[in-house]
């Protein structure tokens, strides 16, 4: 794009010609949109747009597609700072990571890990995330205004657990019940913060609570999002608790419908499946939070077939769409598809809808954002397909899907302005971020005690290389100094002061 800057993408009105349009029918070429006031004003062919809209000049883009940017239906973004705390380790550790690390966050750092989150996600082409509700003892508008300033649409979780789970202390109803209506109204008018509800697993709340912010949720048009049937471990408690697996629970008091955004339900039964299809209830199917943390992988094909709403998340794994949207064909095929001979799995075209328009349904925004249509927010991707990843094109979203990477990202606009440009903010200091995340991070670490249950992998592999070393136990209680930063090194981390390893271990919550 021979002359393009920037500044031609700051106009208050854009009439925009890319080579191809991505649009709910499919790839079109000869297409433009208008983009106004944070919207898409018009879309259509070329000729009529130009005709219909003369007070505008046409910006060429070519050899660029315009798509909608890509949604992540699941993410934890105060939990930025673990980084690789979480390689390698069992399943389930919220308990040993998570918590800490988020509650050994003050207001700066808390802001900063959420701003750092959302500018990876930005990177990766993400111009929504669904914040799951953040356990830092600080105000969620400290998360809502990094995210603001970052320039991201976020769905913003409020945790309403008000049952001991292991990571708290019983809360009063009454409170978290309180603490809900002020929370949703609160930003019930915001351009880019959405207020949703959270429990953290169904056990973490009562059964008055878990119906009381279904009922709230839908009443507000909005979400609760919760973590349901994600470990062996969490269905095996709700069983033996109840006597009923977690979603069969929320089904059972009142909590499964269409308000709910079920994260990961990576272990369900068919008789849940059904439940799913039936209460309308949506899915975040997390891909590559199934693969790093040693969960099953969501019947997501399945979910497909019956008509089960559903979006992907990164879990905070990676911020990266289209290497998200990879991993979720990927996993499909690995474990469904190739044992029924099925050598689609879903085609490109179900993956890349569900990481974009589905995944806006499922977090609450699907008539807000996920689609290049008139009056649907200007949340979209310019991407770069000359290179040779993407030539000569047959099937554009299969391309997309299982070629297409972030480094093809020319722009990403959300509400129609310009928040990323080759990969960095156009109008704020994205390096100074990632040094001051470089520098508050190790201390964060320190301070919360975080305990991993393995070694570093240097530490592994020379255990495996020394028989004896090999022997000793795996327990790693201390936290290491990051290696291999590639901004200013921060000063030296010194020791951990590690926490007693707890007897119940725990996933990112």
């Amino acid at each position: 794009m021979t002359g393009l800057t920037p500044d031609r993408l700051r106009r208050d009105a854009l009439l925009l010609v890319p080579d191809v349009t991505l649009t709910p029918e499919g790839p079109l070429e000869l297409h433009a949109v208008v983009v106004r006031d944070g919207v898409f004003r018009d879309v259509g062919p070329v000729e009529r747009i130009v005709r219909t809209h003369p007070s505008l000049t046409p910006v060429r883009l070519p050899g660029h597609v315009l798509m909608p940017g890509f949604v992540d239906a699941h993410h934890h973004l105060t939990q930025s700072f673990g980084g690789a705390l979480a390689f390698g380790e069992p399943s389930e550790i919220f308990r040993r990571v998570w918590v800490p690390l988020e509650r050994a966050l003050d207001e700066e750092s808390a802001y900063v890990a959420a701003k750092l989150a959302a500018l990876e996600a930005l990177r990766g082409g993400f111009t929504t995330v669904a914040e799951a509700g953040t356990r830092a003892t600080v105000d969620v508008d400290v998360v809502a205004s990094a995210a603001r300033d970052a320039g991201i649409r976020c769905v913003l979780g409020l945790v309403c657990n008000d049952a001991a789970d292991g990571a708290a202390d019983d809360a009063d109803p009454r409170a978290v019940f309180t603490a809900a209506e002020r929370h949703l109204a609160r930003y019930g008018a915001d351009g880019l913060v959405h207020p949703s509800l959270a429990v953290s697993v169904p056990e973490a709340a009562t059964a008055p609570t878990l119906a009381a912010t279904a009922r709230l949720a839908a009443e507000a048009g909005t979400v609760v999002q919760i973590h349901v049937n994600e470990h062996l471990v969490a269905v095996e408690r709700s069983l033996v608790r109840h006597g009923l697996r977690p979603l069969e629970y929320l089904h059972h008091v009142g909590a499964l419908g269409p308000q709910l955004l079920a994260a990961h339900a990576t272990l369900l039964t068919p008789a849940e499946v059904t439940l799913l299809a039936d209460s309308g209830a949506a899915v975040s199917y997390n891909p590559v939070a199934s693969a790093w943390k040693g969960n099953a992988v969501a019947p997501a094909t399945t979910f497909a077939e019956r008509g089960i709403r559903f979006g992907l998340g990164t879990d905070g794994t990676r911020g990266d769409g289209f290497r998200l949207a990879d991993a979720a064909e990927f996993a499909q095929r690995l474990t469904y598809g190739l044992a029924s001979g099925d050598s689609s799995c879903g085609a490109g075209w179900t993956w890349w809808e569900r990481a974009t328009a589905g995944g806006a349904d499922a977090v609450g925004l699907g008539r807000r954002t996920g689609r290049v249509v008139p009056g649907a927010a200007a949340d979209f991707l310019l991407v770069d397909v000359t290179g040779p990843e993407m030539q000569p094109s047959w099937d554009l979203p299969w391309e997309l899907v299982r070629r297409g990477n972030r480094d093809q990202l020319t722009a990403v606009f959300v509400a129609g302005r310009l928040r990323l440009w080759h990969g960095w903010p156009p109008d704020w200091d994205g390096p100074a971020l990632v040094r001051r995340a470089a520098e508050l991070g190790p201390r964060v670490v320190r301070r919360a005690g975080v305990t991993r249950a393995h070694p570093t992998s240097v530490t592994a592999r020379r255990r495996a290389a020394t028989p004896d070393a090999s022997a000793a136990p795996h327990t790693t209680p201390a936290v290491p100094p990051p290696h291999g930063s590639v901004v200013p090194a921060p000063p030296p981390a010194g020791p951990a002061v590690p926490s007693p390893a707890l007897p119940c271990p725990g996933g990112r919550r």
